[in-house]
């Protein structure tokens, strides 16, 4: 399993292997350094980055984009906005030369198959559960996500809820169902429960048209309800660290070294200047970013994506 080295604002490949016994854990790190890049080419290259859609639909990767160009002119990113699962499919087929997901225990996965390196949290914000202003399931008194999640379960078993569940393997959908799981309920063919098998900007979409509860990142939810596009839907619950989202970005290894270079230039970018960049991001228009750098956070982050990573 990978161990982020998201502090350590370097160059750097990394492996780590790691023992675990009962009560401890053991790190062994190799770390090879990269001090200096070729000029910007002076022909035009694209580089492919598969993508989470919360990135891509809040605008903050075409915002990062935008900015690193300004410095590349030569060097475009094309992104492919997708769950966290498909993306990491992409990178595995060597389809996208880096991936941005949200996912620790999907990404530990593509760690161990050899298909990702050069990882680095870069930011991080939370999941919230969304739904009807008049929240028939009382979600809103909950002391805890798997409590909101028992209490709309048994609000949709009496007919009072509906929950759309994203259904596409993305991090939103993999944190969903590591909340069921943690309740002791299985919604999975129950008339309430609706997988759409769609990104989360139509998901929120439908909660609001039907009124239903969802989980969502809170980035997306706050553009979309500032956008007016979401009356029916309101932020009920986010108490709670389990429902930190933790965002990472890492290199696909099958990549071509000429391309392979260029993509790390625009993930150093991302790591530098993720103070200024995604700190800001969405303050203006928002009243509140809609990400939050993980700059100051790195040993804390790096704990919780350990955590999720092994399912506790």
């Amino acid at each position: 399993m990978i161990l982020f080295l998201a502090a350590l604002n370097i160059l750097q490949y990394y492996n780590i292997s790691k023992e675990i016994g009962r009560t401890s854990a053991t790190y062994t790190i190799t770390t090879t350094l990269f001090t200096s890049y070729p000029p910007p080419p002076q022909n035009e290259i694209r580089i492919r980055v598969s993508t989470t859609t919360s990135l891509y639909a809040t605008g903050l990767l075409s915002y990062l984009a935008s900015q690193f160009n300004k410095l590349y002119p030569t060097i475009k990113i094309d992104f492919i906005p997708v769950g966290t699962g498909a993306a990491l499919k992409i990178a595995e087929r060597g389809d996208a030369c880096a991936v941005f997901v949200h996912a620790p225990d999907l990404e530990q996965q593509y760690i161990s198959k050899g298909v990702l390196e050069y990882g680095r949290i870069f930011a991080y914000n939370y999941f919230i559960i969304v739904g009807p202003s008049d929240d028939p399931a009382m979600i809103r008194n909950a002391t805890s996500a798997e409590d909101a999640f028992r209490r709309i379960y048994y609000a949709g078993e009496s007919g009072k809820a509906i929950f759309i569940s994203r259904g596409d393997n993305s991090g939103t959908h993999i944190k969903e169902l590591s909340i069921w799981n943690k309740t002791g309920l299985d919604p999975h063919g129950r008339p309430w429960y609706r997988e759409a098998g769609a990104g989360m900007d139509q998901v929120l979409i439908m909660s609001n048209e039907m009124k239903a509860y969802t989980l969502s990142d809170i980035g997306t939810y706050l553009k979309f309800k500032k956008e007016g596009r979401l009356p029916y839907l309101e932020e009920l619950f986010s108490k709670g660290s389990d429902l930190i989202n933790i965002y990472s970005m890492y290199i696909v290894k099958s990549c071509s070294s000429d391309l392979k270079i260029y993509a790390k230039k625009f993930l150093d970018f991302v790591y530098d200047n993720q103070k200024d960049l995604i700190g800001k991001f969405g303050v203006e228009e928002y009243g509140a970013p809609l990400f939050n750098p993980a700059v100051g956070r790195e040993k804390e982050l790096t704990c919780e994506w350990l955590r999720i990573a092994e399912g506790s």
